[in-house]
């Protein structure tokens, strides 16, 4: 089916130049970016009940108790430790 779209120029170029990478079509990309986009997101999974939980939006979130303060620090020191994981894992892709 045809249809017309407008589009970001930045946008479309960006998709023009990906497509040309690739040796494919423009509307071959437009295409795969909907189907992804549509697809049902995968039910995640919590990597450490201990420190998470799934909120009602379906995304994971920092498990606290009313009334308690997340500072910075803490979340940069979960952020460390997740890179470092996933750092490992690329190191041996065989382990996951």
């Amino acid at each position: 089916m045809k249809t017309t779209l407008d589009l970001d120029d930045a946008l479309l170029i960006e998709a023009k130049t990906v497509a040309a990478k690739r040796r494919t079509t423009l509307k071959a990309v437009v295409e795969h970016a909907l189907r992804r986009e549509l697809a049902p997101a995968p039910e995640i999974t919590n990597p450490d009940p201990e420190k998470f939980e799934i909120g009602p939006l379906g995304f994971l979130v920092l498990k606290r108790k009313p009334g308690d303060t997340v500072t910075l620090e803490q979340i940069q020191a979960l952020q460390k430790e997740i890179d470092e994981e996933e750092f490992q894992r690329s190191l041996n892709p065989r382990h996951r």
